[in-house]
């Protein structure tokens, strides 16, 4: 049996222990507070209630020179609340043993809440004055800022962060996807205790909020807990983003970095979610690079010529853009071949499409998988919020398997020469590297 073969049987055992509720999850839609939409789970197998709550507040809304804006307001959410210091405030988390933590994204900032059912009332609370009363003490900026902006130096010289970094900055050029969501020392520098509260008021709001709840508690609680936490905030809406009127740069940069493996971030433009050739596109995505070793590009740059200890690509979606991404580290001796060789990879795929064999080992393992991601409260909490953030329905779910089974070659061909054209690639080497000398003619 080969090594592939064998992961699959291992899925399939382990999606066979789950819960019977992770094969069949049943989400119900109920009025969240003050009006909105609450996606619900309700699970008594565990005594846990898990929350995603995402609000319109990623850094696509920092104002221009303040970049780092939302993802400081984010570190600070916990940095005490009301008439409770951070010390204070961290305190009452911990000794219920409620886990409260913020992602700063490019949309919207992700909040996460697990706690006991037991615990829920104060969970929730605390939550509540998180968002509608922080403190944003000068000595908590202070040291919160100090901490982005010694992170941010230690990327400095980090491949994979550098590539990255620049690798957005030219792909979505002028749009405010382009820069970081951490900031820069400088941008940083720049934030005072008005700003965040400033931007807080206008984007830690209920107009574009997305709610999803999976866990140990009945409908009519959960409607209580939700409108202690969530009821006080301002029902406002940010302004909507601008249309994205162009993405992509293609062709190659360098940033220079003494380092003897360089990093390589390479992209082209996606699609967005509510495309209908998205989910042909996911598909497309897991053979030619998504797949791990099973896919193409592993085959081709580690496989067959050990350029690379892994490579991979993701197909992701914000709000106005989708980007079709890749990451690979190289020798810096190897890096040329290594770009060559994804080129030839990609253009052979738009060609030739998907192999039936390959279509169907996709289709065995992205459906197979699936389940997996409803293994327990938070990892539903946070899959049906992923879900919302995109605008799916709830019943995507139960949908979402056939969807991918309907998938035909026909349907790869086509959404490879539409998205995978190698000639439009935008490509940033973290780290020096030779270009290849040319023939010499005779």
């Amino acid at each position: 049996m080969s090594a592939r073969k064998a992961f699959v049987v291992v899925l399939f055992a382990l999606v066979a222990l789950l819960p019977q509720f992770a094969l069949a999850v049943e989400v119900k839609v109920v009025p969240g507070a003050k009006g909105g939409d609450v996606w619900f789970v309700e699970d008594h197998t565990v005594p846990i209630i898990a929350m995603s709550a995402s609000i319109p507040a990623g850094s696509a809304y920092d104002p221009h020179g303040k970049d780092g804006l939302s993802a400081m307001a984010a570190a600070l959410m916990d940095e005490g609340a009301g008439k409770m210091t951070a010390d204070a405030f961290q305190s009452a988390l911990g000794d219920k043993a409620i886990q409260l933590s913020v992602s700063p994204g490019r949309d919207y900032a992700v909040i996460r809440l697990v706690t006991l059912a037991d615990n829920a009332k104060e969970a929730f609370r605390l939550l509540g004055l998180a968002i509608t009363h922080p403190r944003f003490d000068p000595d908590a900026i202070n040291r919160i800022r100090a901490q982005m902006i010694e992170s941010i130096k230690q990327d400095e010289q980090d491949p994979p962060t550098v590539a990255a970094k620049e690798f957005n900055s030219r792909f979505f050029g002028n749009y405010p996807y382009a820069h970081s969501v951490g900031g820069s020392p400088e941008t940083l520098g720049a934030i005072t205790q008005g700003d965040l509260r400033a931007f807080v008021r206008s984007h830690w709001v209920r107009g574009g909020m997305k709610v999803s709840v999976s866990g140990d508690v009945d409908e009519a609680t959960l409607k209580t807990l939700l409108s202690a936490a969530f009821d006080a905030i301002p029902a406002s809406r940010p302004a909507a983003l601008p249309p994205l009127p162009r993405s992509g740069a293609p062709g190659i940069k360098a940033i220079p970095l003494p380092v003897p493996q360089p990093t390589i971030a390479f992209g082209l433009p996606g699609i967005l979610r509510s495309d209908k050739d998205f989910i042909p596109a996911y598909v497309a995505n897991y053979i030619l690079g998504g797949g791990g070793f099973s896919s193409r590009l592993m085959n081709e740059v580690r496989e067959k010529r050990g350029l690379t200890y892994g490579i991979s690509t993701d197909l992701s979606t914000l709000s106005k853009a989708g980007v079709f991404s890749g990451r690979v580290a190289t020798k810096k001796e190897s890096v040329a071949q290594t770009i060559d060789v994804i080129r030839q990879v990609m253009k052979h795929f738009v060609e030739q499409g998907a192999t039936s064999a390959e279509l169907a080992d996709a289709k065995t393992y992205l459906t197979g998988s699936f389940p997996l991601a409803f293994a327990s409260n938070t990892g539903i909490a946070a899959q049906l919020n992923s879900f919302q953030r995109v605008g799916l329905s709830p019943d995507y779910i139960t949908k979402r398997n056939a969807l991918i089974e309907a998938v035909t070659d026909a349907d790869i061909k086509r959404v490879a020469k539409r998205l995978f054209d190698p000639a439009k690639l935008t490509i940033v080497v973290g780290g020096t590297y030779s270009e290849p000398k040319a023939k010499a003619r005779p």
